[in-house]
């Protein structure tokens, strides 16, 4: 594979793997909780989102991992290389080999409209004008779903009203 290799044939996976059969198994999160107070400090991190000076909170206490968990998966980052396509991927370089494309899912987010580029031209213009569309496309769907004759909606909008209803009696 160009560019990077499969995740599963890394060292640091097979390590992890290996973890995950003498120790994973054998975790009882209850326990695990009681026996350690300061649980949810070692294995949470809180993150600030700088473009609307949100806080994103990461709780990974009440997984199945302990400390040397969390240094194998640090070790496969490392291994993996995912600071480099993290900064290829903000970059927009082309990390998509299939496609030989830029994975710029950042650029959908750029609610600050910083400049973002992909082979010198930028991005951010033809981004908002998609993000536009998209968000008329569904105040159209919200707006023809609260007609008040069903007479009056598109048999599009019935259809995802059915989906909808389909759906939420499965779930």
């Amino acid at each position: 594979m160009p560019g990077f290799a499969q995740t599963s044939d890394l060292d640091a996976w097979k390590k992890l793997q290996e973890h995950h059969v003498t120790l994973g198994r054998e975790i009882i999160l209850r326990e695990a909780i009681k026996i350690d107070p300061s649980r949810f400090e070692k294995f949470s991190r809180t993150f600030n989102n700088t473009a609307d000076k949100s806080e994103i909170l990461f709780d990974f206490s009440k997984n199945f991992i302990e400390e040397s968990t969390v240094d194998l998966l640090v070790q496969l980052a490392k291994e993996a290389q995912l600071e480099k396509l993290r900064d290829d991927m903000f970059a927009g370089e082309k990390i998509n080999f299939t496609e030989n494309r830029a994975v710029y899912h950042v650029a959908l987010r750029n609610v600050t409209n910083e400049p973002m580029q992909v082979d010198g031209k930028s991005v951010v213009e033809d981004v908002n004008q998609v993000l536009e569309h998209m968000k008329d496309f569904s105040n159209q769907v919200r707006s023809a779903w609260q007609c008040d004759h069903p007479t009056e909606q598109s048999s599009e909008t019935k259809t995802l009203q059915y989906w909808h209803w389909s759906l939420s009696r499965r779930w």
